[in-house]
């Protein structure tokens, strides 16, 4: 695995349509330490919602099994969206 992508006060409903584009696993780390795979729905909605405040996510890392995957996330993380590729 890569990099750990600190999530900062993300909007979640942008950040599950990014997941959505990502190509290798995408892992949620609690500060409990349990890894969830957002790759999966159900991983989705157990994680998200222990973490959620205000519409927001609190707290939390993501580690990417693509390189890829980590710059889009870290893009996201960063501006609030991802960059779309223009023909």
């Amino acid at each position: 695995m890569n990099k750990i992508i600190s999530l900062h006060n993300i909007d979640v409903a942008k950040f599950l349509d990014v997941l959505d584009t990502c190509k290798g696993n995408v892992y949620l780390v609690t500060p409990e330490g349990d890894h969830l795979n957002l790759k999966s729905k159900l991983c989705q909605l157990v994680g998200l919602t222990k973490l959620i405040e205000g519409g927001k996510i609190a707290e939390a890392y993501i580690l990417c099994d693509n390189n890829e995957d980590e710059s889009k996330l870290f893009r996201f993380d960063l501006f609030g969206e991802i960059e779309t590729k223009t023909a």
